[in-house]
C-alpha cells in the first residue's frame, strides 16, 4: 500500500515542498520512500544549498523564509 505525502526540507533562507509516495508493507522496513523519491529529495536539498533556486522549483514548491520580528 503507498500514501501520497509531502515531505519538508529546509537549506538555509529556503524551504522546500516535495511530493513523495510513502510505502507500507507487512514484511521489512516500513514505512519507506521509492529510491526516486529518495533521490529527488537529495537533488532538491543540493540544489538549495548550491543556491540555485529555479533547479530546485523544476522538482518541488521552493519557499523563501523571512524571519518575524520578536
Amino acid at each position: 500500500m503507498a500514501r501520497r505525502q509531502k515531505k519538508f526540507i529546509r537549506e538555509g533562507a529556503y524551504a522546500a515542498e516535495v511530493d513523495v509516495e510513502i510505502g507500507e508493507s507487512e514484511e521489512g522496513w516500513s514505512p519507506y520512500l521509492t529510491l526516486e523519491d529518495a533521490e529527488r529529495l537529495d537533488q532538491v536539498r543540493l540544489a538549495l544549498r548550491r543556491g540555485d533556486v529555479k533547479g530546485a522549483s523544476q522538482l518541488a514548491r521552493v519557499f523563501y523564509l523571512t524571519p518575524v520580528a520578536s
